[in-house]
């Protein structure tokens, strides 16, 4: 049943244009997707939505778009070099290669422990356990886990050795760090601030998989807010409530699908003093899209030692330095869009109106939030072979596609058109029709409550405002 929901979603996604598998006509790169016309629109919704309310509506929060590929020395001072790994098994048969830590949160997923004679503490060694686990391809045996690094080497120049090696950046976060002092030279801000970053990055995971929830190229969207020593977990829980609304408030996705989870204390990357994940409930289970971090003082601190250049700020009200303590929610552009992909999801069996043929025995809707969808606005001459229509809803296309995203259709009949725009999420749909050539109005239809109203075409565009801004 869950493969078959998620079936039907990537089915969806690549039907109508959402996403399409990297180099699929040379049999496809595992773990790298592709975001066609649908998909980056909606990808781009998300963005400016996260830029908008992390960055435009804060004064203490400024942006940045710093560089994929950076000197190396960034990602030893970071600890990247050393302890960006993720525990790798292998079968001993067919070779296929395993996330440890995965294997071991199936087992606690699948409540089936006692068969393998394990206890809840048992799941925290992993080495320990994977000598109880067979290879889930072929059965055979799994090697013991050893740590693999996540990072994609590249070279800068001609010449291919170690002193031309670098990384291309597992995270955003770096960017900003090395950055700080530029910031705060530069733009006169004062603790608390942050700064905020959209971009690329990398990560060779060793099982990517359920679709473009993990995948080895992502985007991140970054917040970096550096605090005062002491006022940080004040600040800490305040943007976990802040990030939840931005979920729920923000983007629509029902709160029974989401859940806030603290990390355990063994769980805490070497740099945090706290975490939480931000989950949402996907078809085959919990699924982390965002982490929020006190990352304390270690990125700075680390990156001040290893260049030498200081980078303290100084507190004028205080007159003393301290390095400070850093704030970090991040998510993956990715994993929310594949989450309000799963949300607004829904399969109508028998269809929802009467242009439903019995050969089409459900209809699918993507009850997205409409300021996020892909397209806002749909077209619909009622007939393509009348002219009068056809140029009637021309003109009304032509007027509203400097305010909304807006799509032309006249192909097929009018309930298959319905269909079509329900199913890739489009917010209202405008049918031009005879009476339109007496009346000059329109009907106006809602996605979500299937509502049409009449409204005139000299008053379409402060309508459609209307209806986006609440």
């Amino acid at each position: 049943m869950v493969k078959d929901i998620v079936q039907k979603i990537v089915s969806l996604c690549k039907r109508r244009g959402f996403v399409f598998p990297s180099s699929e006509i040379y049999g496809g790169i595992g773990g790298f997707y592709d975001f066609g016309p649908l998909g980056v629109e909606l990808k781009n919704n998300i963005k400016r939505s996260w830029w908008k309310f992390m960055i435009h509506e804060r004064e203490n929060v400024v942006g940045l778009d710093s560089s994929v590929v950076m000197n190396s020395m960034v990602w030893q001072a970071s600890g990247h070099t050393e302890n960006f790994t993720d525990p790798l098994s292998e079968c001993k048969s067919c070779h296929k290669r395993f996330r440890a830590d995965h294997l071991v949160e199936d087992i606690r997923n699948s409540g089936k422990m006692n068969e393998y004679g394990l206890s809840d503490n048992d799941l925290d060694d992993i080495a320990k356990v994977i000598t109880k686990i067979k290879c889930p391809e072929c059965g055979g045996e799994l090697t013991p886990p050893r740590q693999f690094n996540l990072m994609f080497k590249t070279y800068i120049g001609p010449v291919e050795d170690d002193a031309t090696r670098t990384y291309l950046r597992p995270e955003t976060a770096q960017g900003i760090f090395i950055n700080y002092k530029n910031i705060l030279d530069t733009q006169r801000v004062k603790i608390p601030f942050g700064i905020g970053q959209i971009g690329k990055a990398f990560r060779n995971e060793i099982t990517p998989g359920n679709f473009i929830f993990r995948t080895r190229e992502f985007e991140q969207m970054e917040l970096e807010y550096f605090v005062k020593p002491g006022n940080d977990d004040e600040i800490f829980h305040k943007w976990v409530e802040e990030r939840m609304k931005w979920y729920t408030k923000i983007l629509g996705i029902k709160k029974e699908r989401l859940r806030i989870r603290p990390h355990k204390k063994e769980e805490l990357a070497h740099y945090a003093k706290s975490c939480v994940d931000i989950e949402y409930l996907f078809p085959w289970g919990w699924g982390e899209i965002e982490g929020i971090a006190n990352r304390q003082d270690f990125d700075l601190s680390q990156h001040q030692r290893f260049s030498g250049i200081d980078l303290r700020y100084f507190d004028e009200k205080e007159n003393k330095y301290y390095i400070p303590y850093v704030i970090e929610p991040s998510c993956g552009v990715e994993r929310v869009m594949f989450a309000l992909l799963c949300d607004g999801f829904n399969e109508i069996e028998g269809g929802r109106t009467k242009t439903t043929k019995p050969a089409e025995r459900s209809e699918i809707v993507l009850k997205i939030n409409r300021n996020l969808a892909p397209i806002q606005v749909a077209i619909l001459p009622l007939v393509r072979n009348k002219e009068e229509i056809t140029k009637k809803a021309r003109e009304v296309y032509q007027m509203l596609r400097s305010h909304f995203v807006c799509q032309y259709d006249e192909s097929g009949s009018i309930g298959r058109r319905y269909r079509r725009q329900d199913e890739i999420g489009t917010a209202f749909c405008l049918t031009i029709d005879f009476e339109s050539l007496e009346q000059d109005d329109l009907t106006c239809r809602d996605r979500d409550t299937m509502e049409q109203v009449r409204v005139k075409i000299g008053d379409l565009i402060e309508f459609l405002k209307n209806k986006f801004n609440k």
